[in-house]
């Protein structure tokens, strides 16, 4: 048994799902949709406009235009097509028609379809109108600790060496990084094995193997790490300080000899 295949069996094994060929052909379709999405929405994100108009523009073009479904949409009760984080929200904001953007806010917007059974994630930084500098420097970090951990994959690194690519550059630039919260195996289900953290030390946790799907999306906080959960909702989740957060997410697959960005966006220079 070559070392590609005692991985494979080993990760079935831990119950982290091995993608064969066909299953790659639905997930590069249902990643192509979720990339589609932002492009679409992002003439839209502009001061005056409510997160929850974005909200009723991306589940129609989700179900009408690409014939899929919005996968957060009644996940556990989530009561919105996509997320929409503003500002000090780190992640699972909830759009509403009441939270209207204004000029020098930043948000994500995470979008996850599904198509033919397999499911697509992605999320994007939005800078609406004219940002302050630390503002755009925050969101600028944390999409190059995405990138560099993307970077990084391939058979046989572990996904502690992933964490730490993010956690290096992170910290360096002297942001903190949220820590429960992570990135997570994708494909027929939603949230799958393995968790992907976006801190850790090299050489250290699950091996990664060639058909292995997650997603990499850190989430960096310009003041400290520490989380607060709504009480209210149940899902939205802030800073503890209220500074800000950003974060960025791709999907992707584990090549035989490296990664391919399933989520990646046309006119994206990666």
């Amino acid at each position: 048994m070559n070392a590609s295949t005692f991985l494979k069996a080993s990760h079935k094994l831990m119950n982290i799902p091995i993608k064969n060929s066909e299953d790659m052909v639905h997930m590069r379709v249902a990643g192509k949709l979720a990339a589609e999405v932002l492009d679409m929405i992002r003439p839209h994100v502009v001061p005056g406009v409510s997160t929850g108009e974005l909200d009723r523009l991306c589940h129609q073009h989700i179900v009408e235009e690409q014939k899929a479904i919005p996968a957060p949409l009644n996940y556990n009760g989530f009561p919105k097509s996509i997320c929409t984080s503003v500002n000090h929200v780190i992640c699972h904001g909830i759009p509403s028609n009441g939270r209207i953007l204004k000029n020098g806010d930043i948000v994500n917007i995470d979008i996850t379809v599904i198509k033919n059974g397999f499911h697509g994630d992605t999320s994007e930084m939005f800078c609406v109108g004219e940002v302050p500098s630390h503002a755009k420097r925050l969101v600028r970090i944390t999409q190059e600790c995405l990138y560099r951990a993307i970077k990084v994959v391939q058979p046989g690194i572990t996904l502690g060496d992933i964490g730490h690519a993010i956690q290096e550059h992170g910290e360096a630039n002297n942001y903190s990084i949220v820590r429960e919260y992570c990135g997570h195996g994708i494909g027929r289900i939603f949230h799958e094995q393995p968790q992907v953290l976006h801190y850790g030390k090299p050489d250290t946790g699950t091996k990664v193997a060639e058909g292995m799907t997650f997603t990499i999306e850190p989430m960096l906080n310009a003041g400290t790490r520490f989380t607060k959960l709504s009480k209210k909702d149940g899902w939205t989740v802030t800073t503890k300080d209220r500074r800000l957060s950003a974060q960025w997410e791709h999907t992707i697959a584990v090549t035989g000899d490296g990664y391919e960005i399933l989520t990646l966006r046309p006119d994206e220079h990666f």
